[in-house]
């Protein structure tokens, strides 16, 4: 199997929230950009965590006022971060390991991109769509 490098696959438009969103505020960004979560950044533009559509679920599960509670409030941190370097299946390890949808690519505290598993089921679908 010829697989490609997490660089080609890799979303490079990264979609992050600032930390002081509110709760309301993050699911209109993700509702605009069409997205299931979102990398928060502190106010140096430091990874904090993410926030996804399964966070927002439970939020509202609870009850609670998304005008009253602010993105790093919510959002599970130390986000899964690889390296550009990785492979694929690490990759899908690291995230078969964390039981999470999506992981950041970056280097130290910057953002170089995103992946999620969608786009890995997109590798093994176009392999086994090539004959051998």
């Amino acid at each position: 199997m010829n697989l490609p490098t997490l660089a080609s696959l890799m979303h490079r438009d990264v979609h992050c929230v600032g930390m002081d969103y509110t709760v309301a505020d993050v699911e209109r960004h993700l509702v605009d950009g069409r997205l299931s979560w979102a990398p928060v950044r502190d106010l140096d533009g430091t990874l904090l965590g993410v926030l996804s559509a399964t966070d927002l679920a439970r939020f509202h599960a609870d009850g609670r006022d998304p005008h009253a509670v602010r993105a790093w409030q919510l959002c599970t941190w130390k986000a899964i971060t690889v390296p550009p370097d990785a492979t694929l299946p690490e990759v899908a390890q690291a995230m078969i390991d964390r039981h999470v949808h999506h992981v950041v690519v970056g280097e130290g505290a910057r953002v170089l991109g995103v992946v999620s598993a969608l786009d890995l089921a997109a590798v093994v679908a176009r392999e086994a769509a090539v004959p051998h």
